[in-house]
C-alpha cells in the first residue's frame, strides 16, 4: 500500500514536470528542462510535503496499533522524499538527455490539427 501511494505521488509529479517541459519546447525554448523544473518546484514540493505531513501521525505510532502502522508510514516518508528528489534533479537531466539536438515534432495525428504532419488542406 505504501508503494503504491508513493509512486502514485511520484507520477503525478513527473507529468507535471514533463508536460510543462513540452509546452516549452514547443515554443522553442532550449532552457525547457530547467525552466520546467523551476517552474514546477513549488507544486512537486507542495504535494509532497502535504503527504509527507499526513504520514507524520502514522510514522509516530501513536495510539492503539501504531508500533504495526509505523513503519509503513516511515516508509512511504522516504519514498516520498526520494520521489521528489528525483523528480527534481534526476528527471530533468533524463529529460535533458533524451531531448537534446532535437526538434520539437507535434504528436498529434489528427487531420484537422493545423500543427500536425498529417494536416489536410482540402
Amino acid at each position: 500500500m505504501g508503494i503504491i501511494m508513493a509512486v502514485g505521488v511520484a507520477v503525478a509529479n513527473a507529468i507535471l514536470y514533463i508536460t510543462n517541459a513540452q509546452q516549452y519546447r514547443k515554443q522553442n525554448d532550449q532552457q525547457a528542462y530547467l525552466l520546467s523544473a523551476n517552474n514546477r518546484l513549488r507544486p512537486i514540493l507542495m504535494t509532497s510535503c502535504t503527504m509527507i505531513a499526513g504520514m507524520i501521525p502514522m510514522a509516530l505510532g501513536l495510539g492503539e496499533g501504531g508500533d504495526q502502522t509505523a513503519p509503513l508510514g516511515v516508509a512511504v516518508i522516504g519514498g516520498l522524499i526520494l520521489s521528489a528528489i528525483s523528480t527534481l534533479i534526476f528527471l530533468p537531466l533524463i529529460y535533458l538527455r533524451a531531448t537534446q539536438n532535437k526538434s520539437y515534432q507535434n504528436p498529434s495525428l489528427d487531420p484537422e490539427d493545423k500543427d500536425s504532419k498529417f494536416y489536410e488542406t482540402n
